[in-house]
C-alpha cells in the first residue's frame, strides 16, 4: 500500500521516510508563524520557559495584520510585543506595517514556502499554503513557542479525504465558489482532522490564487490541512514570486529532483479515508448563509437578501486576481448608495499592482473605500464592524454569529463577482445581471 502526500511529508520531517496516518510524530518544521494576536501568547510562554534563545532566527515569522494598523491602545500594545521579541532575537521575517499584509497572503508571495515544506501557524488559515505543495497546518500559542525552542512539533499524522473535481466551471465560478459547494456537501466537520486533498481536471487548470482559496478554507469543513499536488502551475508561480529565500530557489531549481517530487506526489495505491468525486460543469457562484460556512445557498437564491456592506479582501479573496474580478464588475457602475463597500488589497505589492492597472481608480469612482492591508472586518477587529440587524456579504471565510461586528449581525460569504455585483444592486446578485 501506498502513502499520501501528507504521510510522505510529515514522515520525512520525522524519520525521513513515509509514515501511516493515525501515528504520533515530533517532526521538525521548515517555517512557523505567528500574528499580532497570537505570537504575544507564545512570546509568553516563551519567555516562561526560560529559553535564552530561538531555535532558529530565519525560521521565524511575525506580521502585525490583525488589528493593524493599531486601531486602539491595546492593540499598539500588542504589534509593540512582536517588534520588541524580533529586535532582541533579530529575527529576519518581522513585517512591520507598510511593509506587511496580510500573513497568508504575504508569506507565498515573499517566496517563504516551498513544496514539500511543513508549517506551522498559530492562526487556523495556515492551512493556505497547502497550495503549494506544502503540509501546512494552524497551532496553539504554546505549541509555536514550543516549536521557537526546540525547531519541532507534535503531529497525529491526519487522514486524508481525497475530493476530485471533474468538468468545466462556468464564468463566474472559482476556487472560492468550489470549497463553499464542498463544504456545503460534507459540512463543518466533515474533514474533522483530515488533510484535504484537492485534485482532479478542474484543479489541475485552476490559477494558483483560486488554490490558494480552496486550502485557506479546509479549516472551515475542520481540517487539518488542505493541499494540492505541485505542478507546473506551481513551479511557475514559484519561478515569479519576489524572494532572497534561498531554499525556495534550491527547491524550485531542483523541481526535477526524483527523490523531491516522489515526496509530492501521492502514491496510485495511497489509502484514502474517503474519495468524493463532483462533476462542477453546471456549478453557479455558491453563497454561504448565516451562520455556518455550510450553509451553502446558489446565488440565484438569494436575490432578495438586502446588503449594508460588502467587503472585498482577507487571506481567502484578496488577491490580484480578486481585485480584477471585482474591477470587471465595478468599472463605470455605482454602488448602491445605501451600501458599503469595503476593498482591501492582501499586501503592498497587491496594492501597488492593483494601482498601476487602474484597479484603484474604478474602485473609487464606483463609490468603495479601499484600505491599507489589514484583516480589519473578517475577524470584527475594525475598519467595517457591523451594527444590530446589518448584513454584508463578503469575501471572506467565515461568518459564525458575531464574526464581524454585532451578535445580531448577518453576514453572507460569495466570490468577489457575486460581491461586486451585490454593491452595485444593493442586495445579493449574480454577476450576469450587471
Amino acid at each position: 500500500m501506498g502513502y499520501t502526500i501528507t504521510e510522505k511529508i510529515l514522515g520525512y520531517h520525522y524519520l525521513n521516510k513515509p509514515i501511516k496516518a493515525g501515528e504520533f510524530v515530533w517532526a521538525n518544521v521548515d517555517l512557523t508563524l505567528a500574528n499580532d494576536i497570537t505570537a504575544p501568547l507564545a512570546i509568553e510562554q516563551f519567555e516562561n520557559s526560560g529559553a535564552l534563545d530561538v531555535f532558529d532566527r530565519d525560521k521565524i515569522v511575525l506580521v502585525p495584520d490583525h488589528f493593524t494598523p493599531a486601531k486602539d491602545i491595546k492593540s499598539a500594545q500588542q504589534a509593540k510585543r512582536l517588534r520588541d521579541f524580533a529586535e532582541r532575537f533579530k529575527i529576519k521575517h518581522y513585517y512591520e506595517v507598510g511593509r506587511m499584509g496580510i500573513e497568508h497572503a504575504l508569506l507565498p508571495e515573499l517566496g517563504l514556502i516551498s513544496p514539500g515544506d511543513l508549517v506551522i501557524g498559530a492562526d487556523s488559515h495556515t492551512c493556505t499554503y497547502g497550495a503549494l505543495g506544502a503540509f501546512a497546518t494552524g497551532v496553539g500559542s504554546t505549541d509555536l513557542a514550543a516549536s521557537w525552542i526546540t525547531g519541532s512539533c507534535w503531529f497525529k499524522v491526519p487522514e486524508t479525504i481525497k475530493f476530485i473535481y471533474e468538468g468545466r466551471l462556468r464564468k463566474w465560478v472559482g476556487g472560492k465558489d468550489l470549497i463553499l459547494f464542498t463544504i456545503g456537501d460534507i459540512g463543518v466537520d466533515g474533514a474533522l482532522y483530515k488533510t484535504m486533498e484537492f485534485t482532479g481536471p478542474v484543479i489541475e487548470s485552476l490559477p494558483m490564487d483560486d488554490r490558494f482559496t480552496m486550502c485557506n478554507m479546509a479549516i472551515e469543513a475542520g481540517g487539518k490541512a488542505g493541499i494540492i499536488e505541485p505542478d507546473y502551475i506551481t513551479w511557475e508561480y514559484l519561478k515569479n514570486v519576489t524572494t532572497s529565500n534561498s531554499k525556495t530557489r534550491r527547491k524550485t531549481m531542483s523541481k526535477n529532483n526524483k527523490k523531491l517530487q516522489s515526496c509530492l506526489k501521492s502514491d496510485k495505491d495511497a489509502n484514502y479515508w474517503q474519495i468524493k468525486k463532483y462533476n462542477v460543469s453546471n456549478l453557479e457562484p455558491q453563497v454561504a448563509c448565516p451562520h455556518l460556512p455550510s450553509n451553502v445557498k446558489a446565488v440565484s437564491q438569494l436575490s432578495r437578501i438586502k446588503v449594508d456592506q460588502v467587503v472585498i479582501g482577507s487571506c481567502t479573496n484578496g488577491r490580484i486576481s480578486d481585485l480584477r474580478l471585482a474591477a470587471k464588475v465595478l468599472k463605470s457602475k455605482k454602488v448602491n448608495p445605501r451600501v458599503r463597500t469595503i476593498i482591501i488589497p492582501a499586501t503592498q505589492r497587491i496594492y501597488l499592482e492593483a494601482l498601476r492597472e487602474g484597479l484603484i481608480e474604478i474602485f473609487v469612482k464606483a463609490g468603495a473605500v479601499v484600505s491599507t492591508p489589514t484583516c480589519g472586518p473578517c475577524l470584527g477587529g475594525h475598519c467595517g464592524i457591523l451594527a444590530e440587524a446589518e448584513v454584508a456579504i463578503a469575501t471572506t471565510n467565515r461568518n459564525f454569529i458575531g464574526r464581524m461586528g454585532d451578535s445580531k449581525s448577518f453576514v453572507y460569504l460569495s466570490n468577489p463577482a457575486v460581491a461586486a455585483a451585490s454593491a452595485i444592486r444593493g442586495r445579493i446578485t449574480h454577476p450576469d445581471e450587471i
